[in-house]
């Protein structure tokens, strides 16, 4: 394979995880679909190229907005490479968005051209009459009217490499936010930062032969924070389709997986029967967990069913992912930890006036390479989380004496009074101790306000609700004074109110489920 171009190849995010890893090892098993096919590096390089080239044919050029829309494993994977070869700024977007947040995010981001394969075929009727901007519709699975056949351009062009474009601090990709709290926001990321992700083998351990399983997650973020470490770091990936627990014991066994990345959620259902009890887990060497907290009693759990397995911890957002890990199943360091800075990486916590603590709840701020660049059109917000260098993303922790990270939490949550910050839970839990309280919900008010373009927020007041056990003679003065022997100051009430009965939402079985703040502040924070 011959190189042209003019820019760094090894600053490309698609040359740096899979041309080197070709040029290296050929012969050796890239990628697995689905039990179906099997790719060495080489012939997994020499798709991807064709499909450079095609894209290129079809009117694809450096720099250019172009959103990828695609549901299936492979598809993804040589695509979005693809693309990165190309320089093209890729908007990954979800499958699983409906037809007015899909529109919403591709008009907002600026693509010309789409991509797409059949397993969208529906959704991208619904939305192709209101994105009058895209101009290209190109798509995998063959010809349908008006549309690009890149199967077809595939076929026919070269599988030799082709023209890099875009390198280090160049944009690459656009990965987007959950929107839990409003439209999802383009997150920003170059070939730079996405490589610095790659390079989880730094912290976590891998051998020659370790095989990383994964489902459809890999759109999106998820691409650079699975597939692309798991080529740049020479493993044979296995894509799967689907990645719940009936589909992981039986491709686990297949395969001999030794590498997975979940959430603990997926083990307790994973547990939820004994159908697991008749497949062979013992190929897996590594589980990297995150997005939740994890209990002990599952630990213990994982453990006994996959004793060989080393379990590690993460923190991480969209805007900055894989910043801390840490091993969980060695003693090595508290459960509740997500470990220190990933090799390379920074993470500190400050107060509300910027200084930076240990030992004392703060606001989380992640520094390094892997750092987004902003978030795309919006420089407003961009200011509001990147300051001095720091990605500061709302998140709430505690940095102990050896550097490890203890998540607790959003700020949107916590209190913040005399400068400290409080999680909810510390206050409720002391109150739950005294012998006349049933329940209590305890809530900064008023609820937290964003000063005009400083991003700093306010001082609150400490309103408890409490629900008197029944038979006590409790007082909302006498609960005070109580507290006020417990507890430090920034976290004593400041006003006291009994009620019948706290706010909660429902649980699936009808029972009450998550205590609902909110409301508490709404109907008894005129008393605060």
């Amino acid at each position: 394979m011959t190189r042209t171009g003019t820019v760094n190849s090894f600053g490309n995010y698609g040359y740096a995880v899979l041309t080197a890893g070709a040029l290296a090892m050929p012969d050796k098993v890239a990628l697995t679909y689905c039990g179906t096919r099997s790719l060495t590096y080489d012939r997994l390089n020499r798709a991807v190229n064709r499909r450079a080239h095609a894209l290129a044919d079809s009117g694809v050029r450096p720099g250019q907005r172009v959103a990828a829309l695609i549901s299936e494993t492979l598809g993804v994977a040589e695509v979005y490479l693809a693309l990165f070869k190309t320089g093209a700024v890729t908007a990954a977007l979800n499958p699983f968005w409906d037809a007015d947040v899909l529109a919403g995010v591709v008009e907002r981001c600026g693509a010309t051209a789409l991509v797409y394969d059949p397993g969208m075929d529906a959704l991208v009727d619904q939305v192709r009459p209101r994105l009058a901007r895209v101009h290209t519709w190109i798509r995998l699975g063959g010809p349908v009217r008006e549309t690009v056949d890149l199967d077809a351009l595939s076929a026919r062009a070269p599988d030799t490499e082709p023209e890099i474009h875009g390198t280090g601090d160049d944009p690459m990709a656009l990965f987007f936010t959950s929107g839990s709290t409003g439209p999802p926001k383009a997150v920003v990321h170059t070939h730079a930062s996405s490589l610095a992700s790659a390079r989880l083998w730094l912290d976590i351990p891998r051998g020659a032969d370790s095989v990383f399983g994964t489902g459809a997650i890999i759109w999106g973020i998820g691409f650079t924070a699975i597939a692309g470490p798991a080529l740049y770091g020479g493993l044979r990936l296995v894509l799967e389709q689907d990645w719940g627990p009936k589909d992981f014991l039986a491709v686990v066994p297949r395969e001999r997986v030794t590498h997975v990345s979940l959430i603990p959620s997926f083990f307790s259902a994973l547990f939820a029967d004994d159908e697991h009890t008749g497949a062979d887990l013992s190929s897996v060497t590594t589980v990297i967990l995150g997005g939740e907290p994890l209990a002990p009693a599952l630990l213990r759990r994982i453990k006994e069913r996959m004793p060989g397995a080393a379990v590690y911890g993460y923190y991480g957002q969209t805007e900055a992912p894989y910043s801390a890990c840490g091993r969980l199943d060695d003693g090595s360091q508290d459960l509740r930890s997500a470990g220190r800075a990933r090799t390379g990486f920074a993470v500190r916590v400050t107060r509300p006036s910027g200084e930076p603590v240990v030992g004392e709840v703060g606001e989380i701020h992640l520094a390094g390479a892997h750092r987004m660049a902003g978030y795309d059109g919006d420089a407003d917000a961009t200011a509001r989380v990147l300051r001095d260098g720091w990605y500061v993303g709302g998140d709430l922790g505690r940095l102990d004496a050896d550097g490890r990270l203890y998540v607790l939490g959003r700020r949107s949550d916590a209190i913040l009074k005399g400068g400290r910050w409080t999680r909810p839970a510390e206050i409720e839990e002391a109150a739950a101790e005294l012998d006349a309280v049933a329940e209590a919900g305890a809530v900064g008010t008023p609820a937290h306000e964003e000063t005009a373009g400083s991003g700093e927020p306010v001082e609150q007041k400490v309103l408890l609700a409490v629900v008197p056990r029944a038979g006590s003679s409790a007082t909302e003065l006498g609960i005070r004074a109580e507290l006020a022997a417990r507890l430090p100051e920034h976290r004593r009430p400041d006003a006291v109110v009994l009620v019948d009965g706290l706010p909660h939402g429902q649980d699936a079985s009808g029972g009450p489920g998550k205590l609902l703040r909110d409301e508490i502040r709404a109907r008894y924070g005129h008393l605060a």
